[in-house]
């Protein structure tokens, strides 16, 4: 006989709330690469859902790599960074990943993290940690990823830091309370790529405000690295952006379709992140191979190949914008591989994702929390092996599942 105690049945309380208010999420799982045709259980799905942007985590350069990897490296780390775990393996990629931004960081050195949320987290309760207690300003946009959201809140905890938020598309209240706070030390931080919009942040005019009080800059560039600028540098180089002020962040498991995070900054400031960074003294190092694999997938970012690739996104983009044409669905314009289409209601965007489903394709449902309320929407994300076709398709079938959620709400 199977005992509910209280704790269980808070559980199984607030699961049922979940589902009545069509927030439950549920896992699906796949049996193949990841890439644009995915295998969910018996069927094949035309996947747009993926942030494999480039096409590169089923690419056969990194496969060998990966096996090459494990093959001389071995398939774990052992330990942490700082016992016996850092190989040179992890030493060669954070060296190419610092030349990466260089151009752009003077002095630059780069750390790298098993994943982007312990990086994000790694940064900011570190660098909070540079001022006295209590003695720290963090000025966070208001739609920056969880990631950063858990940083800010977890730094405030351990150091006392004033937390502000602040929009990214108004940046007149960011101005108005910076211009006036005597902390020794603010942190403005922001997403490069807001992952659910796929807007692009204002960093040239948040760094020079951080220029004018006296602040870091902190920009999670989990979307743009691998994607953005001539070479896929990132936001920074698609910018034109160079300052000593940037703490830069950057995701190794979305476009560069491997994993891992890092962090790139001053030498001094990555020195104490070495120091005083929890996530980053205390969590075991990942395994050499991946870090093997993150540097050919570099390497292929940086080549001719690469840019190939990055012109198809700009293709596909393109043709988005000019022919994806709704008539009561809101389309965001964004000029990345995210174009989220907003539907509202969760009971309509989990329709429309039902009804894709239906139609052979993966595009979830994303919902609040993830988004605000009453902005549940479809976010569809391209990759660079998707074809022109592929997506003239996808358009004309958005397009009848459009009046099929409209009819159906009519009713």
């Amino acid at each position: 006989m199977k005992t509910i105690f209280q704790a269980l049945d808070f559980a199984n309380q607030e699961l049922e709330k979940l589902d009545a208010q069509l927030l439950k999420r549920k896992l699906r799982v796949t049996e193949s690469p990841c890439d644009i045709s995915a295998k969910v259980g018996e069927r094949r799905l035309k996947a747009f859902c993926s942030n494999d942007y480039l096409g590169l985590a089923n690419h056969p350069l990194l496969l060998r790599a990966l096996a090459d990897g494990a093959n001389q490296y071995g398939v774990g780390s052992g330990a942490s960074h700082l016992i016996s775990g850092h190989h040179i393996a992890h030493d060669l990629l954070e060296k190419k990943l610092a030349s990466f931004q260089g151009t752009h960081i003077p002095d630059a050195r780069a750390l790298f993290f098993s994943t982007g949320y312990l990086a994000n987290i790694a940064a900011l309760t570190g660098l909070a940690k540079l001022a006295d207690f209590g003695k720290a300003s963090i000025y966070s946009a208001k739609l920056n990823h969880a990631s950063i959201i858990d940083g800010v809140r977890l730094a405030s905890t351990q150091t006392r830091a004033t937390v502000h938020l602040f929009d990214h598309a108004d940046l007149d209240t960011l101005q108005k309370k910076i211009s006036s706070d005597s902390a020794p030390l603010k942190i403005i931080v922001v997403d490069g790529v807001f992952s659910m919009d796929g807007d692009l942040a204002p960093v040239k005019a948040l760094l020079d405000i951080a220029n004018t009080y006296d602040a870091l800059l902190m920009v999670d560039d989990a979307h743009g690295f691998g994607v953005l600028g001539e070479n896929g540098h990132g936001l920074l180089e698609l910018l034109n952006i160079a300052s000593d002020r940037i703490i830069y962040i950057g995701t190794l498991g979305k476009a560069a379709g491997v994993s891992g995070a890092f962090i790139c900054a001053q030498e001094p400031f990555i020195e104490w992140l070495i120091q005083k960074g929890r996530p980053y003294i205390y969590s075991t190092a990942t395994p050499p191979a991946i870090a093997h694999t993150v540097l050919k997938s570099l390497e292929i970012i940086e080549s001719e190949e690469g840019k190939t690739r990055r012109e198809q996104l700009k293709k596909l983009i393109n043709i988005w914008q000019e022919e994806m044409v709704f008539s009561t669905w809101e389309k965001i314009s964004s000029p990345t591989p995210i174009q989220p289409i907003v539907l509202g209601s969760n009971a309509n965007a989990l329709l429309a994702s039902k009804l894709l489903d239906e139609a052979g394709y993966w595009i979830p449902a994303i919902r609040p929390p993830t988004v605000p309320v009453g902005s549940s929407r479809l976010r569809v994300t391209f990759s660079a092996n998707h074809s022109v076709g592929d997506l003239r398709i996808l358009i004309k079938t958005l397009q009848t599942i459009e009046q099929q959620v409209i009819a159906e709400a009519a009713v």
